[in-house]
């Protein structure tokens, strides 16, 4: 269960690093990387930070990238949120897989506008 405070700290952290992507891809061009969520631990000492990477085809790529820039992402981070936090947490990025999934599903229903519709039987 998550409390008041960790889900006020994760919607700061959501916001402001949703802010920095914005800044660092829009010199990149035709990439788009969302904050999904952001998970905070009780003691605050961790995010888990779940990104959502347009276009998928290079999301692993631009995932290793921002894990390598971690550090600088953290300091702006810090630097953003100093007012409210007096320590940073570490920030830990991963993969927001949640749109794959539910799309595999709709596709496995034959919920989905790419998936052939089942032809009606005939009499």
């Amino acid at each position: 269960m998550e409390g008041k405070r960790q889900a006020k700290i994760a919607r700061l952290l959501q916001r402001e690093l949703s802010e920095i992507f914005r800044r660092q891809t829009a010199a990149m061009g035709n990439v788009i990387v969302s904050v999904s969520a952001v998970r905070v631990t009780p003691d605050l000492s961790i995010a888990k930070v779940y990104l959502s990477i347009f276009p998928p085809e290079k999301s692993n790529e631009i995932l290793e990238n921002i894990k390598r820039q971690s550090k600088t992402c953290r300091y702006e981070l810090a630097q953003a949120v100093k007012q409210t936090l007096r320590k940073c947490p570490d920030l830990q990025f991963y993969l927001d897989d949640s749109l794959d999934y539910a799309e595999n599903i709709d596709r496995l229903l034959g919920l989905s506008p790419t998936a052939p519709a089942p032809e009606a039987p005939k009499e």
